[in-house]
């Protein structure tokens, strides 16, 4: 009997302890981040690329077991796919608002994250987005933010060096008609005309094409010293190759999303020749860079991409401003984040000016030799 009573005490002991393991293993809270991107179609490596990025700030934040209000808690992404598509862009964010996240990380495409983006500021949600296009932090909502440089100065430096470092004086200009795409050829025309390049003529498409033979005959007819191409990967790589096929002697510029390694592989040796700016310093000038690309592929068993040390950082610009304002309360932390001055991967001190533009943003511009992304210069930067 003696030994049974032992028992049940010992049960019960045990239980007790249990649950109140239990308890306090539940006073973890967690807290949910929005994510937006494109997850399938033609940009879903961009849109793994980005995600990448975020996934590693997450689980590095959430491995110092962060306290904020007292409570230790738990970074949850609340991930969608938008498809690169503005309709799905907005459907997306007002189901990722209805959902409780306390912050967005995303989206990528310009033209998705411009309209979804008074959805975060209706409901007061901090939005941190890869989006390049100008126009997404002059609407006058103190809720955008962006982890890369604009378009405006991407744009300007791209077009200055084509024409002065460069010598390209004849220049053709196609864009895919997307608010990114066509932004960023506007931006480029402007500053090539500026330093005393010929736009001799501007043609556009969209970002589905992949035949772009008529475009390139009528360009070639006028014979450009150089193509400048606003749009994606998917439609860069067909396009240099069909203008190697065509005889075009003149090379292909873009911009970030030209700079891919998938742009390399569909275009093979057509590639070669062909200059991209991307926003901020080379990968191995990063004040954080060798750190991160050992710690990604660690990770992810592959090599960093082109989006993700900055997605790292707009993520952790985020968590770093919670943990400031000692709140996940996005009324309570934005104006924390605004102020924003840290050390980060891509920059010496991430900070955003009043609109939410980033302060310290340099541009690099590149060139294929050899199938291979080689640096051709940085322009500013920290």
């Amino acid at each position: 009997m003696q030994n049974t009573m032992k028992k049940l005490a010992g049960a019960t002991l045990f239980a007790t302890m249990s649950l109140a393991g239990t308890a306090h293993a539940q006073q973890v809270e967690d807290v949910k981040i929005g994510f937006a991107g494109p997850m399938t179609g033609a940009q879903a490596h961009y849109g793994k690329d980005f995600q990448n990025g975020i996934t590693l700030a997450v689980e590095d934040m959430n491995a110092t077991k962060p306290t904020i209000g007292g409570k230790q808690v738990r970074f949850v992404l609340d991930t969608a796919d938008d498809q690169a598509d503005p309709r799905t862009g907005t459907t997306v964010a007002q189901k990722l608002v209805d959902d409780g996240i306390k912050g967005m990380l995303g989206h990528f495409n310009s033209g998705t994250t411009i309209p979804a983006s008074r959805i975060y500021a209706n409901a007061g949600i901090p939005q941190i987005a890869m989006a390049t296009a100008p126009e997404y932090t002059q609407q006058g909502f103190k809720t955008t933010f962006r982890m890369m440089t604009s378009d405006t100065q991407q744009g300007s430096v791209a077009g200055t060096f084509a024409v002065k470092n460069l010598g390209m004086k004849k220049i053709a200009i196609v864009d895919d008609r997307t608010a990114y795409g066509q932004g960023l050829a506007d931006q480029f025309e402007k500053a090539a005309k500026a330093a005393g390049g010929t736009i001799v003529d501007r043609e556009f498409t969209n970002d589905k094409a992949v035949d772009f033979k008529s475009i390139l005959t009528k360009l070639k007819s006028v014979q450009p010293d150089l193509i400048y191409y606003g749009g994606a990967d998917s439609q860069a790589a067909p396009m240099v190759k069909q203008m190697k096929t065509l005889g075009i002697k003149a090379p292909l510029m873009g911009g970030e999303m030209v700079h891919t390694p998938t742009f390399l592989q569909i275009a093979g040796d057509a590639a070669n020749g062909t200059v991209a700016s991307l926003a901020g310093l080379p990968l191995e000038e990063m004040p954080g860079g060798k750190d991160y690309v050992a710690k990604y592929k660690k990770r992810f068993g592959e090599d960093v991409q082109t989006y993700s040390p900055y997605a790292y950082d707009g993520a952790m610009a985020m968590f770093d401003a919670m943990k400031k304002a000692n709140s996940t309360d996005p009324a309570k932390y934005l104006p924390i984040l605004a102020k924003t001055s840290m050390p980060a991967v891509t920059t010496k001190d991430l900070a955003y000016d009043p609109k939410g533009d980033l302060k310290n943003g340099g541009i690099t511009l590149y060139k294929v030799v050899d199938g291979k992304w080689t640096t051709l210069q940085s322009v500013g930067g920290k």
